[in-house]
């Protein structure tokens, strides 16, 4: 069974959500635990994953010999993106 990470940004961008969604994520993050590769999809020219919870957007990057999963960041669909590929350049 994998492990869950959560940076230090991830923890502060679910402490900003309201209490109803931030368990939302949190619920779904921790089902991935089990078979990561079921509910995610690989982000185009990267080696991070999202996972889609309504519409919001966690990335995440998994390292399959340590069985642990990295939640990276959390947000908007929106913005997720945007915010994600301007820190890459």
């Amino acid at each position: 069974m994998y492990s869950i990470i959560y940076s230090e940004n991830c923890l502060k961008q679910l402490k900003k959500l309201n209490k109803f969604l931030k368990q939302r994520i949190i619920s779904t993050i921790e089902r991935l635990k089990i078979r990561p590769y079921s509910k995610i999809k690989r982000l185009a020219g990267t080696s991070f994953f999202r996972l889609r919870v309504g519409n919001y957007r966690v990335i995440l990057d998994i390292k399959n010999k340590k069985l642990e999963i990295h939640a990276i960041e959390v947000g908007p669909r929106k913005k997720i993106y945007k915010k994600l590929f301007k820190n890459k350049q």
